[in-house]
Parts: C-alpha cells; structure tokens; sequence
C-alpha cells in the first residue's frame, strides 16, 4: 500500500547543506515531522548517487517515511525507492508508471495551471506546484503561481498537490489555507543550523493552517 503524505516534503541540495551529510540532515528533519523525502542530485556520478540513494533508504525504510529519486528512474529502480519525481522534459509519466510498477509513487512537477490541468489525465500520486514564490535554488523556472494560484489548482485538480519555491514559516500557513495538501522545501531545513528544529516550525504552522481551516 502507498504512503504518500505530502504534507511536509524534504527535498534534499547538497550545496545549501552547509558541509553536513544528506543522511544527517534527513534523519534530524524526519524526527522534527517531515513525511516525506526526494534525493535530487544534479552534479554527482551515476555510482555515486546510487550510494548515496542506496544509504539514504537504509535511514528511512525503518522509520516509515518514502524516498524519492528526483528524475533517475534508473536510480530509482536500482535502490528500489518508494517513488519518482519527474518533471515535464523528464521520461514520460506513462513509461515511468509502466516501468515503477503500480504501488510506487510517481510525482510530476507542474509550473502552469495549464500543465495543471493536463496532469488531471495523468494517474501520478501527486503533483508538485512550482515555484510558488521566487526562489534562489531554482532559477530556470516560469512565473511564480502565487497563492492564487495555488487556490485556482485547487479548486480543479484530482491530485494530492504539493507547493514548492520560496516557503518557509512566514508564508507555509498560507500556502494550506489557499488549498495545497502540503509543503515542499529545500533551504527551510537543509540550510538551518538545526535540521530537526527547522522541520518541527514548520510542521507546527501546518499543523495551526490546517487546524483553522477545520474549524472554518
């Protein structure tokens, strides 16, 4: 059965890390609440992300919590990862799907309401928002969506959605209230001097988001 609780998305960047260890970072930001973990390696050999991939599950299997291979469905079958993050030049998500298997999960990046809307054609588990804000770590990227249009994508999309760009304890509450299922974040905990206190704030203010939004 899938786990796919999108509600607060580590995506990993060596370079932000501040000399620390991705296995570092991610076991201090699982015990803080992060439900979710996507490897993204754009620099390193092929044997070298394998290892790291390889290690990576080693620290998240036990604890319950999926690891996604950013891109490299090969990877991503290598180690035997819990899922797949594509984006929209990657490999097709139907050959993807054909090659995953049924219960991997499959996310598939969007950047427009228009791909937005496509993606409701496509059985991925979840699609990521992207950027929502501007942001430093992404620079090749179309306009940001905003918080309207987080609230348009909502209001039509089937899929669990996921924002990313630019988040952090200002503006994550937002990002729930204008209907995103959850956050995804780089430099918010991996660039922190405290990777577990990074993650606890920030699941506090979706846990206080979503709260109100019970309540409304």
């Amino acid at each position: 059965m899938k786990q796919c609780d999108v509600s607060l998305y580590l995506v990993t960047d060596r370079e932000l890390s501040l000399g620390r260890s991705h296995q570092f970072i991610v076991e201090e930001a699982v015990k803080g609440g992060v439900t979710m973990v996507q490897l993204r390696e754009k620099d390193i050999s092929t044997h070298d992300f394998y290892q790291l991939a390889k290690e990576l599950k080693k620290v998240l299997t036990p604890l319950n919590v999926p690891l996604i291979i950013n891109d490299r469905l090969d990877i991503a079958l290598a180690v035997d990862a819990d899922g797949l993050h594509i984006g929209q030049s990657d490999m097709p998500y139907e050959v993807a799907r054909q090659l995953m298997g049924a219960d991997k999960i499959i996310g598939l990046s969007v950047e427009t309401i228009e791909q937005a809307r496509e993606a409701n054609q496509l059985d991925v588990d979840y699609i990521g928002l992207s950027p929502v804000f501007s942001t430093m770590t992404k620079t090749d990227i179309n306009t940001p969506l905003g918080l309207e249009g987080i609230k348009e994508i909502a209001s039509f999309t089937k899929h669990k959605t996921v924002a990313i760009g630019g988040i952090n304890t200002d503006n994550a509450g937002d990002i729930i209230k204008n209907g995103a299922d959850g956050i995804a974040v780089v430099s918010a905990i991996v660039s922190q001097e405290n990777p577990c206190l990074a993650a606890q704030k920030l699941k506090d203010c979706l846990d206080e988001a979503k709260n109100i939004q019970s309540k409304a």
